[in-house]
């Protein structure tokens, strides 16, 4: 695989790294706590007989508490059902789990951009676990500027419906899909024009289109909204004439929406 192909967003994004990383993440936290509680050990003693035991069974239980929320991160994944405290996981997984991820990555020499993909897959199996049926009328799916062809005189950023349809770039087959679903569709030409769309609107789901790098931002800002992120493609590089996948936004609201 070429480097053109993994920063093209063509490639689909898989669990399967982040949940190693969340695992090798996991054995870290383990084995800092153990160290926590060994190192200081004989000290505690000479406070307290009893201040070793107490101090490593609050040890053993966080290590538990890691291990037993790796597993059910697993396990909701897989079986892609709402185990228990899905929401709180996800929390747990956005601001807590992928900066120490990230930078547990960086140590085995991991492009950033591939763990940020593997997020992404993560959050959303998260989202779609909880088995959400929203109405179209509380769905925003939300797309980047650079989805329309930096050529078109016509510029769409906050209504797609100005689209004359020409089919030369991804948003007539978004402006269809709009009008199948009849969900609310908008064009940000960044973060603020998005969190302040995301403001307006009050949506109680984002369907969102971008890279990795804004997407990752984007669903770590919106929590506790749930976002479901598609990644873009970017065959001329980012932020120019990108691409998206009009059938996976399609299958992703067919998912979500209430009948």
């Amino acid at each position: 695989m070429t480097r053109t192909e993994e920063t093209s967003g063509a490639t689909p994004p898989r669990k399967r790294l982040f949940v190693t990383l969340m695992g090798v993440t996991c054995l870290i936290m383990v084995a800092v706590i153990f160290l926590a509680w060994w190192i200081p050990n004989q000290g505690l003693a000479n406070i307290h007989p009893n201040l070793p035991n107490l101090v490593g069974i609050t040890m053993v239980v966080l290590s538990g508490i890691a291990i037993l929320g790796t597993g059910l991160l697993v396990l909701t994944t897989a079986l892609g059902k709402d185990i228990f405290l899905t929401r709180f996981m996800r929390l747990v997984v956005i601001k807590f789990l992928l900066p120490l991820i990230e930078l547990v990555g960086r140590l085995f020499g991991l492009d950033k951009d591939s763990i940020r993909q593997s997020f992404i897959a993560m959050n959303n199996s998260l989202v779609t676990s909880q088995r959400m049926k929203v109405k179209p009328d509380r769905i925003l799916v939300l797309l980047p500027h650079c989805i329309q062809l930096s050529d078109c005189e016509i510029k769409v950023t906050g209504d797609v419906h100005k689209c004359i349809l020409c089919g030369r770039c991804s948003i007539k087959g978004l402006v269809d899909i709009g009008k199948k679903f009849a969900v609310d569709i908008s064009v940000a030409t960044g973060g603020t024009l998005a969190r302040k769309v995301i403001v307006e609107k009050r949506p109680k789901l984002v369907l969102a289109v971008a890279c990795e790098r804004d997407l990752t931002s984007g669903i770590k800002d919106c929590y506790p909204l749930p976002v479901i992120g598609i990644l873009n493609e970017r065959p001329f590089g980012p932020c120019f004439n990108t691409i998206v996948d009009v059938d996976k936004i399609d299958a992703a609201l067919s998912q979500v929406l209430a009948d």
